[in-house]
């Protein structure tokens, strides 16, 4: 959404002002006691049903349709589940001279989840990238984040404050895989009828991530996480995370180059292997970090608003390039996001 006081290139997410709204309203009234634990069950019962809906809405069929450009989607899963943690872990090195342990594993975290949908798939059709991939991509990104998340969290986050638990293992398969599986199995009664309500319960996937937020903050304000974190290790966070994103977007790009993709496919490998999901990643680490949570989603909060600015200003650039407007004139009207790869077209998510 864009507002006429801003520039065209520096896209201010609304939901991102929404959320820290709901942080700053963690700061003035936390939850304690009762109203603590009634928020505690209703962030727990919101994930789940979160969850659900994401099963609800992958549609199987489709996801195996865009098999058929599995380089490309290969190659977006080792940029989101590989290089992205490698590079996280070289981050150790910060700690304590730049950041301290709970920024440094809210860092480490950020690289642990899945790739966006959406904005991929909006910034993909600006620079008149590859779309149909850009879903696919997306949605083989966060389905096998449900599993890969929790998986690389115990290997990496295992032996840190809030980390990884044989509980936590427990609670990541009864919140959201249960729940992710259950949706798929309901899917053929319920899907046309998610499918027809789909902004009435985008509010609600919305709305739930908000209590979540609520939750986490307000359990981190009561006991006194925030205290830890100065001015100065924020600053020092913003420039680690803009070095991480710089060198993920050159990476996937002259990568998927020297991999011999396409334009159109190297333009949906950059934007879907180089950002991170918000919505995903807040429920996980809600899960993971239980009291940590509000330190844990910090650096991807950040992260979220960064990539949006960031990929916005490429996404311009990459739909002025000469290549661009010649792919345009030899396919035709309509080119633009047009598969070179023959994956089948999907409505966005």
């Amino acid at each position: 959404m864009k507002r006429p006081s801003l520039p065209s290139w520096m896209p201010l997410d609304p939901y991102l002002l929404l959320l820290l709204g709901t942080v700053g309203l963690a700061a003035l009234l936390p939850a304690r006691g009762t109203a603590a634990d009634v928020a505690s069950g209703a962030s727990t019962a919101a994930i789940a049903f979160l969850f659900f809906l994401y099963g609800v809405r992958l549609s199987t069929r489709e996801a195996l349709d865009g098999l058929r450009h599995w380089r490309l989607h290969l190659t977006v899963l080792v940029c989101t589940f590989l290089v992205f943690p490698l590079l996280g872990v070289a981050a150790r090195g910060l700690v304590p001279f730049l950041l301290t342990r709970p920024l440094y594993e809210g860092l480490l975290f950020l690289t642990l989840v899945p790739s966006t949908i959406q904005s991929s798939i909006a910034f993909t059709s600006i620079a008149r990238g590859n779309v149909p991939a850009a879903i696919c991509a997306g949605s083989f990104s966060s389905l096998a984040g449900i599993v890969l998340t929790p998986l690389l969290a115990a290997a990496l986050l295992g032996g840190g404050t809030g980390g990884f638990s044989g509980h936590s293992l427990v609670t990541i398969v009864l919140e959201l895989l249960v729940p992710f599986l259950a949706g798929q199995v309901l899917r053929p009664w319920i899907g046309g009828f998610v499918a027809r309500h789909r902004k009435v319960l985008g509010l609600v996937d919305r709305g739930s991530i908000l209590l979540v937020v609520y939750t986490a903050f307000s359990e981190g304000m009561v006991r006194g996480i925030w205290h830890q974190v100065s001015p100065a290790r924020l600053g020092a966070l913003l420039a680690v995370e803009a070095v991480l994103l710089a060198v993920m977007l050159a990476l996937t790009w002259y990568g998927a180059r020297a991999l011999r993709f396409g334009r159109a496919d190297r333009i949906a490998i950059q934007f879907a292997g180089s950002k991170k999901s918000l919505a995903s990643g807040l429920p996980m680490a809600s899960v993971l970090f239980g009291a940590h949570a509000s330190l844990a989603v910090l650096p991807l909060m950040l992260f979220h608003q960064m990539q949006l600015m960031v990929c916005a200003v490429i996404a311009r650039h990459r739909a002025q390039d000469p290549e661009a407007r010649e792919d345009v004139t030899r396919a035709g009207p309509g080119a633009a996001g047009g598969s070179t790869a023959g994956t089948a077209a999907t409505r966005p998510r």
